[in-house]
């Protein structure tokens, strides 16, 4: 078994309730997705709706070659302004944990990624994850970034 790790970080120029408030919201996913992944929410959402422990979120999204994949995870964990935990139920891996962690700095928030993953199929998922996985996650957090520079530009 290939157990893989990568972490992003970001500083963000905003209050950190602000940050906790848009990135606790599922409804905000599909902005910081890439377009060509064509990511959708498929589970029942309300706008302005908070995650929460024990929320199922399912969504369809094309992670290679336009092909649909249906995906389904479950925030496992939040500590309200500090973290949240989202780990696959069903999808593409055969493991999936993404924690999202913020931290109050002198000039904003700093944000963290972490993604800790396997992939199924053995040897042919250590070769595909050599030669796309692990480019196209973080393909992922690089759009991420920029739009996020974006969303919430230095002043």
């Amino acid at each position: 078994m290939n157990f893989y790790s990568i972490k992003s970080t970001q500083h963000l120029p905003i209050s950190l309730e602000d940050a906790w408030n848009f990135f606790s919201s599922p409804n905000n996913l599909p902005k910081i997705t890439p377009p060509d992944m064509g990511f959708m929410i498929t589970s029942d959402k309300q706008d302005g709706e908070k995650m929460y422990a024990g929320q199922i979120i399912t969504y369809i999204i094309k992670p290679m070659l336009g092909i649909p994949v249906k995906w389904m995870t479950e925030i496992t964990h939040v500590k309200e302004g500090d973290y949240f935990i989202d780990e696959q139920r069903f999808g593409p891996y055969k493991l999936w944990h993404h924690r999202h962690s913020f931290k109050k700095t002198e000039t904003g928030v700093e944000m963290c990624d972490e993604v800790n993953y396997v992939l199924p199929f053995g040897i042919l998922g250590a070769i595909a994850h050599k030669l796309f996985v692990r480019k196209r996650i973080e393909y992922i957090f690089e759009y991420r970034t920029k739009i996020l520079e974006k969303q919430f530009p230095n002043h």
